[in-house]
């Protein structure tokens, strides 16, 4: 790994750079990232704690959640990954969301690497069962505005492509949830996205039927757009804003 500029505590330039094989990713965004066994590895908690000096650590918020994800592991995801990955997305939305498969919104799903591993700007996340290794949670960025339509036209114009980091698939298999791992995974999404230095907001859409979904994101940032009051019933979806500094 090379790293181009001063590591004297400023927010880390974009020219963080890797030649990762297995994943083609010719530049990492990620100020603390690793490399171990043909994957990226963001930051290990617990008993595979890792401590990494760099512009983007911030102790404070580490421990506070160190209790709850200390025998997880969450990283980038690699090659390696993406069956697992694919396996906790596809099951939350034919449980959680009763939709099933749609191809004109899942597609990212049957192809998370070209989706989410090649392009530069976007990353998908990991979370680790520390017992069996297997993928648990996940959690996605990229630079895809809300499109109009389905969304409102105000949106997609609020939130232009290329200037958005779009948060997807925060998805924990229930099992696992309550242990802060979603939490985490918006913590390392949001870092990735204020180190690429090109996004201006951070924005999600969620289903509030899903249940503790409208809670956790009321608690993470701000409705921009509640479609509950616009469409007389005909969509439930609510929109946020979440900020890169929090």
């Amino acid at each position: 790994m090379r790293r181009n500029g001063p590591d004297d505590g400023r927010r880390a330039p974009r020219a963080w750079s890797c030649r990762c094989r297995p994943c083609r990713r010719r530049r990492c965004a990620l100020p603390h990232h690793l490399f171990e066994n043909g994957c990226h590895v963001g930051r290990f908690y617990g008993v595979h704690s890792i401590t990494v000096k760099s512009p983007r650590d911030q102790a404070g918020r580490l421990n506070a959640y160190d209790v709850q994800v200390r025998n997880y592991s969450i990283r980038a995801a690699c090659p390696d990954d993406l069956e697992g990955a694919r396996a906790v997305m596809l099951d939350t939305l034919y449980r959680d969301f009763g939709t099933g498969y749609v191809p004109r919104w899942h597609g990212d799903i049957i192809d998370p690497a070209a989706a989410y591993l090649v392009p530069a700007r976007h990353t998908l996340l990991v979370a680790l069962d520390p017992d069996h290794g297997t993928v648990v949670a996940t959690g996605a960025l990229d630079s895809r505005g809300p499109a109009h339509p389905p969304n409102p036209r105000e949106l997609a114009e609020r939130y232009p492509s290329g200037e958005t980091a779009q948060l997807r698939r925060i998805y924990v298999r229930p099992e696992h949830r309550r242990r802060g791992l979603a939490r985490r995974l918006v913590d390392e999404l949001l870092a990735f996205a204020a180190a690429d230095g090109g996004y201006r907001s951070v924005y999600l859409h969620t289903d509030p039927a899903v249940p503790g979904a409208e809670a956790f994101w009321r608690s993470l940032g701000k409705v921009v757009h509640d479609e509950r009051e616009t469409t007389g019933g005909a969509s439930n979806v609510v929109h946020f804003e979440i900020p890169m500094g929090r």
